[in-house]
């Protein structure tokens, strides 16, 4: 299904009803929206099922809909406290399953309406719902927006992270082969029947909750997004929540996300990186989806010492959002530290 997890169906959706699926969580890894990189990193799969599982579990908790159904071990369905009292992290989740119809490509542009058509009252809103509560390093409102466009003083954007004075809340595609950011009013047809100002209403309690769970655990929520399903008038938390592949933490001004390894690529890989943002502009010029084909580089392996660096982020990192010792790994200082060294 996508470039870090894989997907199984146990019973297909309808238009009038959800189906089950489950999430198989990997290694695998992946920045600048290329897929699948040439090196994994070990326990990434397991800290992104874990973290999910919890967040999902406290958004429950507090009345939030999701279409979480628990993890999944030695092929039982079952809360995560349960997984981990059997002694191993889990890697797999446990869904409900919408439908996904296809989304057509042609003459430059993609059709939602048959998307929607074939859709009825059960699918998976075509969008992601970003959330903002401060304005790091690597963020896209940077080149997009002006400090005053936020209520902020600044001329232009300060090297170190900004926090926002309230949190606000952007629409961008889910679908196409390139994200790009929406106006209200090109979300809203784009949602089809699911409503942008529900959308917004949920993204803002996930962010809430995400939020004061980072706080007691001493990390700061930067950013983050959702998806969602819509199901005959009901909007449901979908794919997977508050992970440090969807969403960005920092700790003591460090970063804790995958923003270190797409910033460390910057750094060590600017070729690459440029590479694809020319074969991006490119064909958005020929107005052709497949951008990647137009790219005359690809990725360099990481060295091992970077791949263990990412190891210890994602388990030290769960490891602090949940304040429990899920994973075998140091302090999320030292794993940080460790990090800027490489």
């Amino acid at each position: 299904m996508t470039s870090v997890k894989n997907f199984r169906v146990e019973a297909q959706a309808t238009q009038s009803s959800l189906g089950r699926g489950v999430f198989e969580f990997t290694d695998d890894y992946s920045v600048f929206d290329w897929g699948k990189m040439p090196d994994t990193i070990p326990d990434k799969g397991a800290s992104l099922c874990t973290m999910g599982a919890f967040n999902f579990e406290l958004l429950e908790a507090e009345g939030v809909p999701t279409h979480y159904d628990g993890v999944v071990v030695d092929g039982e369905t079952v809360s995560l406290a349960d997984a981990l009292a059997r002694g191993e992290p889990p890697r797999e989740m446990a869904i409900e399953l919408t439908q996904v119809p296809d989304l057509p490509f042609g003459a430059g542009s993609y059709d939602y309406d048959i998307y929607h058509a074939d859709a009825g009252s059960n699918y998976l809103v075509p969008l992601e719902i970003v959330f903002r509560n401060r304005v790091p390093v690597g963020s896209s409102l940077r080149t997009r927006t002006d400090p005053s466009d936020h209520g902020l003083s600044f001329d232009s954007w300060p090297d170190g992270a900004v926090d926002l004075p309230e949190a606000i809340v952007e629409f961008s595609t889910k679908y196409e082969e390139q994200d790009r950011y929406l106006t209200p009013e090109e979300a809203d047809e784009i949602a089809g029947q699911a409503s942008i100002d529900d959308l917004e209403s949920v993204a803002r309690a996930v962010n809430r909750i995400v939020t004061e769970q980072a706080e007691d655990a001493g990390l700061t929520h930067e950013d983050g997004k959702i998806e969602c399903l819509y199901l005959d008038g009901e909007i449901r938390v979908a794919d997977v929540v508050g992970t440090f592949d969807e969403n960005r933490f920092s700790y003591d001004g460090k970063q804790v996300s995958k923003e270190v390894i797409r910033q460390y690529h910057k750094r060590t890989q600017p070729e690459w990186v440029e590479a694809v943002g020319d074969a991006k502009a490119a064909a958005n010029a020929e107005g052709v989806d497949d951008w990647k084909s137009l790219c005359n580089c690809d990725p360099a392996s990481l060295d091992a010492e970077v791949v263990q660096a990412s190891r210890d982020m994602y388990c030290a990192g769960t490891n602090t959002y949940m304040q429990r010792e899920v994973f075998d790994a140091p302090s999320l200082c030292e794993a940080l530290e460790r990090f800027e060294s490489v």
